[in-house]
């Protein structure tokens, strides 16, 4: 028999979510208040970009995988439900409860109106600390008329996957984080992902509020640590001889440090990290602490965006026209979401300066457009952008990127790698390559060997 599971939000987070499920023999109950994302989910096709989401909804879409408006049927068919829907910052920084709120004062009517003994409520949303205490549960308690552990349970299980990934992410995550509002509401959550996971993670137990603050701390850490690469990688660039690729992987080999997420390049961005720093410093507050620390690291990605800028119109100030090829648009690879993407803020500077800006990108290209219009060229292919151009700026490490080679380039060009994702010495003469983070070579210098 098939357990059934349902997912109320069925965006870029909940779908995938709801999409793992159905992948890894669960019956799912995806909701959500659209109804044209709900019709194209039943009819097999995935409304959003995401590897691998869409050839899963062609095959599940309507069968194991059945989306609904009706939080009733959730209710009814499910004894599990996760809420992943969307948390907006607010302008002091903290996050909106808005949409959990309004899902779960429709799902506690319907528990309020239902016969069965129990639900569990499983929050994924990302909160400020607090929120489930202070807020879900006295919500689920007014529109349900039952008592938390009396009549439904709930857990805080974030999740911690990025864009471009994510379904592999929720398969094979470092570790599961469930806080729990009673044992055996934890102990069937935990019993989800051991099915649901295809490695054998660490789940961690814990408190709700405990799971909350790890949630947003996580985060906040990781923003640190590139923040700390990124300033290793300006001071090899202005040092001759130096590689940031050789310091931080070197650095990285420390079990205290770790290589992940450890490598110089451009400034974090998307629809997490910048929001989830913002959201920490907002909870030191609330808290009475300091948050200074988290601080510096935002203004140190905001002053990589700029160096950003200011290197790359060093560059082309040199060149007779100025014609620029932008290689990713994206904050990441293999996303179409260029919220705080690096691309984006290269694109306005460039234009405030009067070059003529051809872009690519697999997955972005469509947002993009819907930004800048005719103001910009749109390529086809990366070879094509790069032949539009005297000076081309490769600013995600798409593997794509990677592949090119003096037969993609025909004509001379100025290189600009902002992760040194390329091999210069099959560029050939055309080429001439810059890239970011690495110094002046000087004659005799070696990267590095590993014995």
């Amino acid at each position: 028999m098939r357990d059934v599971i349902s997912v109320v939000g069925l965006g870029k987070l909940g779908l995938c979510l709801a999409t793992c499920f159905a992948e890894r023999g669960f019956d799912t109950v995806g909701v959500d208040i659209n109804r044209d994302l709900v019709d194209s989910i039943n009819a097999g096709v995935s409304p959003i970009v995401e590897p691998g989401l869409g050839e899963i909804i062609s095959r599940l879409g309507g069968k194991e995988l059945r989306a609904t408006t009706n939080h009733d049927q959730t209710i009814e068919q499910t004894d599990v439900t996760f809420i992943l829907v969307s948390t907006p910052s607010e302008p002091d920084g903290g996050f909106s409860n808005k949409y959990v709120e309004a899902a779960l004062k429709s799902l506690g009517e319907a528990l309020g109106r239902s016969e069965k003994s129990n639900h569990i409520f499983v929050v994924s949303s990302t909160v400020i600390p607090g929120s489930t205490d202070k807020s879900f549960i006295p919500l689920l308690e007014e529109y349900s008329g039952r008592k938390l552990n009396e009549g439904f349970n709930v857990c805080y299980n974030p999740d911690f996957v990025a864009l471009g990934k994510v379904l592999s992410d929720f398969w094979n995550p470092d570790f599961v984080l469930v806080g729990q509002s009673e044992p055996s509401a934890g102990d069937r959550i935990a019993s989800v992902y051991r099915r649901m996971c295809k490695n054998d993670p660490a789940i961690v137990r814990t408190s709700i509020i405990n799971a909350e603050i790890i949630k947003v701390s996580l985060n906040a850490y990781i923003t640190m640590k590139i923040g700390f690469a990124n300033t290793v990688a300006q001071m090899c660039e202005r040092t001759p001889g130096a590689d940031a690729d050789v310091v931080t992987g070197t650095l990285g080999m420390d079990k205290r440090i770790s290589p992940s997420y450890f490598r110089g390049g451009l400034s974090y961005g998307g629809t997490c990290f910048p929001r989830d720093t913002a959201a920490f410093v907002r909870f030191c507050e609330q808290c009475g602490c300091n948050g200074e620390l988290i601080e510096a690291s935002e203004e140190v990605n905001r002053r990589h965006n700029r160096h950003l800028c200011e290197f790359v119109l060093e560059q082309i100030s040199s060149v007779k026209d100025k014609t620029v090829s932008i290689l990713g648009l994206a904050f990441k690879p293999q996303t179409p979401v260029v919220v705080e993407s690096p691309a984006i803020e290269l694109i306005d500077e460039l234009l405030k300066n009067g070059a003529d800006v051809t872009v690519y990108d697999r997955f972005a290209m469509d947002n993009v457009r819907e930004i800048y219009g005719e103001r910009l060229r749109y390529a086809n292919s990366p070879e094509e952008c790069i032949s539009k151009s005297s000076v081309c700026v490769i600013t995600t490490p798409a593997d794509e990127f990677k592949q090119i080679d003096e037969n993609c380039i025909t004509s001379p060009i100025k290189l600009i790698d902002c992760w040194r994702i390329l091999d210069p010495s099959r560029l050939g003469e055309n080429v001439e390559y810059v890239p970011m983070g690495r110094g002046q070579e000087v004659e005799g210098c070696v990267g590095a060997s590993v014995q």
